[in-house]
């Protein structure tokens, strides 16, 4: 009797430790969901590990289209980091759609405002607005890896069947039976099954374990899908409608997965410790691996619509965030889809998301923007902050400007560039590789009658003066083409003169005084007239011979357009 006493208490106890882990668990989730709530409107802070930008990629390259923005341009323009400040997504379906987002374009105008609407729809309604939100929250993500990375490698696993672990499971009951004949005989026969089939089912499970943690994160999306469906949301009824039909589709899928996602680690469920000794001993969720496997095999085409349609849905959400966080700084973009009009572009009071306290600036061009101006004056970052807002206007539908209006363009940039150590290639192999891409987009947006917009910064930077200013004129020329609007920086003064037909010109000017120098960042009409780069090193107390002679050189080749050495003093 005491035994049963203390057998009942210990049992009591337990039961009450995984009661208050439960509720725990529970709370804390209650409380991140109600924070998510709260925290709409302002900018992600979320950190990213090594290495996990290029899993939430993987959705963007599994689908590629036309003109989707290249990785010389992404990196140019330092898109992974406006991403991540952007990001408020708490499902990995939300992070991939995302990305794929910023990087695809929208060339379709009934596209473009069904995006739109939906955008505004979750900013209106916040019910809505939390009601996916939650759905999204409890979908949460995969961990490392991508769900595509294992779809995509489901042949890896070849055929598998059951025959094994039902004939192991048919020794386990006839060692039961043996105890009602013989109670020793059968439990030393038990034992001696039960440690087989759990070392056997440690082999077997370790082989299959990524995947399982993959069938888990399905079963999230269709039960998200499942619920999303059931929603009264007006502003995503045909989504709703192709949700339900993709799940229905399923059913094969959801009836054999359902005990392999039932208990996940840590999740602070009761009964979490007692199913898994049962399915070690029974194989349980291999034997409903193997056959959810077989149905998950012939209905990736839904699994990839779902994950589609719901990281849509939470884009849109994200987007409105996005939109909140800006406080009114933004603009939706006047876009023509026709291109009747031609090339131009007209943007007003546009700023970089990257930057705090912003300098905005203006600028309305029918032909190409070529810039000038001292280091460190602005060249660089106008550029960017137009890129980016270009690229923003056509993908998320929203402008940090007071107005924009273009075309539609295909986006291309050659800034950023480094050597390729790897390859051995030198600057200037990788910049003229680089250039080439956008002289080639340039050819191909005549033939389809497109347009495209290109960047340029420092054109040539990579060789020297003198073929660099050749090269440059007659590359900056085709760039100007009916076809293309090119924005461009240079430091090279010859290209105003030789490019004043084709470029408008623009420039950054710098105030430098005794003892330091200011930058007003302000965009003004007309060439660059003044230097900075011999007052600097005034400033850093270079030799006073030095300054006098470089400014005397300076001088007089911006009278003549001949260099002449002057003589030491």
């Amino acid at each position: 009797m005491e035994y049963i006493v203390l057998a009942s208490a210990i049992f009591i106890l337990i039961a009450l430790l995984m009661g208050k882990e439960y509720l725990n668990v529970r709370n804390f989730r209650k409380m991140s969901l109600e924070k998510l709530y709260q925290d709409y409107g302002t900018f992600s802070e979320r950190s990213y590990k090594s290495g996990e930008m290029e899993h939430i990629q993987k959705y963007y390259l599994r689908h590629p289209k036309k003109y989707q923005i290249d990785d010389i341009t992404w990196n140019d323009l330092n898109l992974d980091s406006i991403y991540q400040k952007m990001n408020t997504a708490c499902s990995a379906t939300g992070d991939e759609y995302l990305y794929y987002r910023l990087r695809t374009p929208i060339y379709d105008h009934a596209e473009m405002n069904k995006w739109e609407s939906q955008i505004k729809f979750f900013m209106e309604h916040e019910e809505e607005r939390r009601s996916v939100q939650s759905l999204f929250f409890n979908m949460g993500r995969m961990g490392r890896y991508s769900l595509y990375e294992y779809i995509d490698n489901l042949d890896v696993l070849g055929e598998r069947n059951n025959r094994k672990y039902i004939l192991n499971n048919l020794m386990l009951i006839i060692c039961i039976g043996i105890m009602f004949v013989s109670l020793p005989a059968g439990m030393i026969a038990l034992i001696v099954i039960l440690c087989h089939n759990i070392i056997g089912y440690f082999k077997e499970y370790k082989q299959i374990e990524p995947y399982v943690t993959s069938f888990r994160y399905i079963n999230k999306l269709l039960d998200a899908a499942d619920k999303m469906s059931q929603l009264k949301i007006s502003g995503i009824a045909e989504e709703q409608h192709r949700l339900k039909e993709c799940r229905q589709k399923m059913k094969g899928f959801i009836r054999n997965a359902y005990l392999i996602s039932y208990v996940e680690k840590g999740n602070g469920d009761p009964f979490s410790i007692l199913f898994d000794y049962l399915r070690m001993a029974f194989y349980i969720d291999l034997i409903q691996f193997n056959n959810a496997l077989r149905a998950l095999r012939g209905h990736l085409t839904e699994i990839d619509e779902m994950v589609t349609i719901l990281g849509r849905i939470e884009s849109a959400v994200v987007i409105g965030s996005y939109r909140s966080c800006l406080e009114g700084e933004y603009c939706v973009p006047t876009i023509q889809y026709d291109g009747n009009k031609g090339r131009y572009l007209k943007i007003e009071q546009v700023y970089h998301p990257l930057m705090t306290n912003p300098v905005k600036n203006s600028v309305s061009a029918e032909k190409g923007v070529l810039l000038t101006g001292s280091n460190a004056s602005g060249k660089s970052t106008f550029l960017r902050a137009v890129a980016v807002n270009a690229l923003l206007a056509q993908t998320i539908h929203t402008c940090l400007a007071d107005c924009y209006e273009a075309p539609v363009f295909r986006i291309y940039s050659s800034m950023a560039l480094k050597d390729d150590l790897l390859s051995g290639e030198s600057y200037y192999m990788v910049e003229i590789k680089s250039i080439k891409r956008i002289l080639d987009q340039v050819q191909r947006a005549k033939k389809e009658n497109g347009y495209v917009l290109c960047f340029v910064d420092e054109v040539l930077r990579g060789t020297n003066t003198v073929e660099r200013i050749a090269a440059s004129t007659q590359i900056m020329k085709m760039l100007a083409s009916d076809h293309s609007l090119c924005f461009a920086a240079t430091h090279d003064v010859e290209l105003t003169k030789l490019l004043k037909k084709e470029f408008d010109n623009y420039h950054f000017e710098e105030r430098i005084e005794e003892v330091d120098i200011f930058f007003p960042y302000k965009l003004m009409e007309g060439p660059a007239t003044t230097r900075n780069a011999i007052a600097l090193l005034k400033m850093l107390g270079y030799d006073e011979q030095i300054i006098e002679e470089a400014e005397m050189m300076a001088k007089n080749f911006l009278k003549d357009g001949n260099w002449q050495d002057v003589e030491h003093v």
